[in-house]
């Protein structure tokens, strides 16, 4: 009976073929959000949080330039986030997009005293805002409204941005690529760590561990039983033919 859950365990496991780049940080305290414009909500972010904690998307890559050494920069909203608790945020992409990706959380205020990084995450919201002819020939639609950031009952939320840079890591003849980086598909994960010791996304991956542990133990339990019984009964034949 234990064989064959075992085999069954291993079957589940597979290899993913891809590159991983992560930040860990602590949920910051909550802060008082504009509910007039200018919001949040105006900045036309892509958003993260427990609840909504996978973005599937295409992040423009570059390669480094006097401008931007580090490449092509790219923001996010992490939100609905508590304080002290410890988090993670996770990019992962195809290991055939070679690109070098770097992670950085900041509060509200940092932002905001800071004038390159407040002419950054401007640049890249004036980038998302669509089109106003693309606006006036959309039908009302309740399912295109964004999911606003989420807030206590006084007006408070616990919020930081993310900041993304993607560097293309290749080189080519082809001079197309050279000259035009592709998008890379990502998948941008927020994973709240469980008692602030290790990832929630891990869980199902410790149980996993810790049954194939027990059902190992008990299988070479019965192996070292069945090999001592075997011993103890070929030491009685041979007691036996003497």
């Amino acid at each position: 009976m234990l064989l064959p859950l075992l085999v069954l365990l291993l079957l589940q496991a597979s290899s993913v073929n891809c590159n991983t780049e992560k930040t860990i940080f602590l949920g910051p305290s909550e802060v008082q959000v504009p509910v007039e414009h200018p919001t949040l909500e105006d900045l036309q972010l892509e958003a993260l949080s427990p609840q909504q904690w996978s973005l599937r998307t295409h992040i423009q890559a570059e390669f480094p330039s006097n401008a931007s050494k580090y490449g092509q920069s790219s923001w996010y909203l992490l939100h609905g986030l508590q304080e002290g608790q410890r988090y993670e945020v996770r990019i992962c992409w195809a290991a055939t997009q070679p690109t070098d990706f770097r992670l950085d959380t900041y509060t509200l205020q940092a932002v905001f005293d800071k004038p390159e990084l407040i002419t950054s995450l401007a640049q890249c919201s004036e980038g998302r805002q669509p089109d106003p002819i693309d606006l006036a020939d959309q039908q009302p639609d309740i399912t295109r409204q964004p999911k606003k950031p989420e807030r206590n009952r006084e007006g408070l939320q616990s919020t930081l941005f993310l900041h993304i840079f993607a560097q293309a890591d290749y080189y080519t003849m082809n001079k197309t690529l050279m000259e035009h980086v592709p998008p890379v598909f990502v998948d941008i994960i927020l994973d709240p760590y469980l008692f602030n010791v290790f990832p929630r996304s891990l869980a199902p991956t410790a149980a996993y561990i810790v049954l194939l542990a027990i059902g190992s133990w008990y299988l070479s339990k019965h192996i070292s039983e069945w090999f001592q019984s075997f011993a103890q009964y070929s030491t009685d034949s041979a007691k036996k033919d003497s």
